[in-house]
């Protein structure tokens, strides 16, 4: 059989009741069965975050050994931070939290004594929670559930549960980084102490600037023997020479060192201080757009997209199965 413009109007009008009757009542059908007693609705709630480049407070706040830091606290992360915020917010341990805060296992109603129920459980948290990047490296927590104010919740909840996370994680590190700098700077103070002693100890036998003390003596000492002075002044400068001559390297020596060490101590000092704040920040890792809200209109189902799709739909398969009849019952008059 086949189908011209004049043969297509002639189908439909012969049909036509068939067309329209059918497409109706399934309409009305659907109607009936996306209804609330059938289909309950869902709401959905939305948390915008932006992640931040911040790793470390104390290195975009407090001064470093060659300046201050060039971290902006309010600069904005790029793809790399945002696909990194996605891994955290996808995380089981905030999926658990999540579970365990709403209690979800009931109010998804699903048997625990069920087949996986877990399995079960996780799905549904997929199907009503999902993380996305946008095009402006913002990521989106969006949320749906048959209570608005659940949906709010949950998003506003997961909001909190990433700088918390997040945190936890960078206090981890930190607290390590803190005790290796903590145990280094107090290892190199008893060093420092160490030496300053064995300084001292040089002082009380005369030996307070070797190079100063050298030069005054020298100078003393040969003045002593051309204007001929007493044999005990003589005798004394060339005691003092001696002391001088036996403990100045090591005095030197041990200056030196000492000044190289508390060149270092100002540092890993400066290097503690940072720690510090680094293991006692609360600055957030995100930055957020704006806390979620109870939706005032459901999101699912679209009922006035569904009942039309439905009547579509059976419009095209009402069409094809008369089209179908049609041929078939032309091939058996043929026959």
């Amino acid at each position: 059989m086949e189908y011209s413009s004049a043969n297509l109007i002639s189908f439909f009008y012969t049909h036509w009741k068939k067309l329209m009757v059918v497409p109706f009542l399934a309409m009305v059908v659907a109607v009936v069965f996306s209804g609330p007693q059938f289909v309950k609705p869902l709401f959905e709630s939305q948390v915008i975050l932006f992640p931040s480049t911040t790793n470390s407070v104390s290195k975009a706040l407090l001064p470093q050994s060659n300046g201050y830091g060039d971290e902006d606290i309010f600069e904005y992360g790029d793809e790399q931070q945002a696909e990194q915020l996605l891994q955290i917010l996808s995380s089981g341990e905030i999926r658990d939290s999540v579970i365990q805060k709403f209690d979800l296992m009931n109010h998804y109603d699903i048997d625990p004594d069920s087949d996986y129920p877990r399995t079960k459980l996780f799905k549904e948290y997929e199907n009503k929670i999902e993380f996305q990047r946008t095009q402006f490296m913002s990521v989106e927590i969006n949320v749906l559930d048959t209570d608005p104010q659940i949906a709010a919740d949950i998003a506003n909840y997961i909001s909190k549960l990433v700088d918390k996370v997040k945190r936890r994680v960078a206090r981890g590190r930190a607290e390590m980084g803190l005790e290796i700098v903590k145990n280094e700077y107090h290892s190199l103070q008893n060093e420092v102490q160490t030496m300053e002693d064995k300084i001292t100890e040089l002082r009380y036998k005369g030996v307070h600037d070797y190079e100063s003390q050298s030069a005054v003596f020298n100078e003393q000492y040969a003045i002593a023997l051309a204007e001929g002075a007493p044999q005990s002044r003589i005798k004394e400068l060339e005691r003092r020479l001696d002391t001088l001559a036996k403990y100045g390297g090591k005095y030197v020596a041990i200056r030196d060192e000492l000044q190289l060490l508390k060149e270092e101590e100002v540092k890993l000092k400066t290097k503690f201080d940072q720690a510090k704040v680094d293991v006692n920040q609360n600055l957030p890792a995100t930055f957020k757009v704006d806390a979620a809200r109870p939706a005032e209109r459901k999101t699912y189902p679209k009922r006035s997209i569904l009942i039309l799709a439905v009547g579509f739909a059976t419009f095209i398969l009402m069409s094809f199965f008369l089209m179908v009849q049609g041929t078939l019952n032309e091939l058996r008059g043929k026959s």
